[in-house]
């Protein structure tokens, strides 16, 4: 298997093989363009969006700083709101349901390295998808790692890190993240 075949399949692979570089170059070009239309040009922002991400909803809206590794792994519902300055690390997919928010600073990785030095020395990195459900509101500069689920009607509170699943209906918060409380939902789904 070549580097971005490892990456795909979620095994370990070489962050710095040429392929993989190119992907994320790709859509680093992509995010800067994006990054560089006019706050008010909503059709022009919606059209880069649309060409960077795997799918999206129709009303789709991002604000400048927007950074991801890959772009075509990421695939929104409808009514996706994203503030400023939010990274998606999306070497693996990302999933995010129907109406969702996230906030300024945020951080979703798919991406993890190795626990030992001598796999990081060789630039090896490995990949787990994310899941966001519907109606999901993440607060300023919250991190959900790897691997993670987050289910429907949840609110991670701002400075959250999100290391293991989210059960619907729940406020979490803290470092790391824990249920605080139950939320209503008033949604019929």
């Amino acid at each position: 298997m070549n580097e971005l075949e490892k990456l795909d399949a979620g095994l370990e692979y070489d962050f710095m093989d040429p392929a993989v570089a190119a992907r994320k170059n790709a859509a680093s070009i992509k995010c800067a363009a994006l990054n560089a239309l006019a706050p008010d040009d909503a059709e022009g922002r919606t059209a880069a969006i649309k060409g960077l991400f795997g799918s999206t909803g129709e009303e789709v809206f991002i604000e400048p700083g927007f950074h991801c590794d890959n772009g075509k792994n990421i695939h929104v519902g409808e009514g996706f709101l994203c503030n400023y300055n939010v990274t998606i690390l999306d070497i693996m997919p990302v999933r995010i349901g129907d109406h969702v928010m996230i906030g300024p600073g945020t951080l979703i990785s798919t991406v993890n390295h190795p626990m030992v030095p001598s796999g990081r020395r060789k630039f090896l990195g490995q990949g787990r998808p994310v899941t966001i459900g519907d109606d999901v509101w993440m607060g300023g500069n919250v991190t959900v790692l790897p691997g993670v689920t987050i289910g429907n009607n949840v609110v991670v509170a701002a400075g959250a890190v999100v290391t293991k699943d989210v059960p619907d209906n729940s406020l979490v918060a803290g470092v790391p993240a824990k249920v605080i409380r139950e939320l209503e939902d008033d949604i019929e789904r």
